[in-house]
């Protein structure tokens, strides 16, 4: 299996490598403004969080919307990554109310793709100042918090995903569940 990690400038984007090579999968990062053609063969594909204000600078997330519009296969999105697929299908991105900042007290309303098998409700490690306000119109809301009602979506019809907070990181209760549970969903469809 092969996971490219698309590397949006995040501070902890080394983590979601780690986490992969831990998990035994073929996992290269590679700049955002990799050419579709050097990652179509990958059979997921990672965004990886990053400091752009992504409303504000949406050049800074190089080629993720070519991405999304011609990869088929899984994605997943953190942090940036989740707030640029927010916008690139018509969501609508806003400064937080509270921005998060350390542990998060998570609430799964669904547990479909990411979330299967984990816990209603745990403790997660986030960091960001920016929040998705509005959800695209084919994706529903998979998590939330207190401070932050978009803190997990999925798309209705395809293998799109996203988190507001940070798996990848120690704290996040059921992190690595949540790679592991990206990874099933690449070998569903690959068969």
């Amino acid at each position: 299996m092969k996971v490219y990690i698309i590397d949006n400038g995040g501070q902890w984007t080394h983590r979601e490598w780690r986490v992969l090579r831990y998990l035994k999968v073929d996992a290269k990062i590679v700049p955002n403004t990799t050419p579709f053609e050097n990652i179509a063969d990958a059979d997921g594909i990672i965004l990886s969080g990053g400091s752009p204000n992504v409303a504000a600078d949406v050049d800074a997330m190089g080629n993720n919307g070519l991405y999304l519009d011609r990869f088929e296969g899984p994605i997943f999105g953190i942090c940036a990554g989740m707030q640029f697929i927010s916008t690139h299908f018509g969501g609508v991105l806003g400064q937080g109310t509270v921005p998060e900042f350390g542990k998060v007290d998570l609430r799964i309303s669904d547990h479909n793709g990411l979330f299967n098998g984990i816990p209603d409700e745990i403790a997660v490690w986030a960091s960001h100042n920016d929040e998705v306000k509005e959800v695209p119109k084919d994706f529903i809301v998979s998590a939330s918090s207190k401070d932050c009602a978009v803190e997990g979506i999925r798309h209705r019809t395809r293998p799109i995903y996203g988190v507001q907070f940070h798996p990848e990181v120690e704290h996040t209760e059921h992190g690595v569940k949540m790679f592991e549970n990206f990874l099933g969903i690449i070998e569903v469809l690959k068969n």
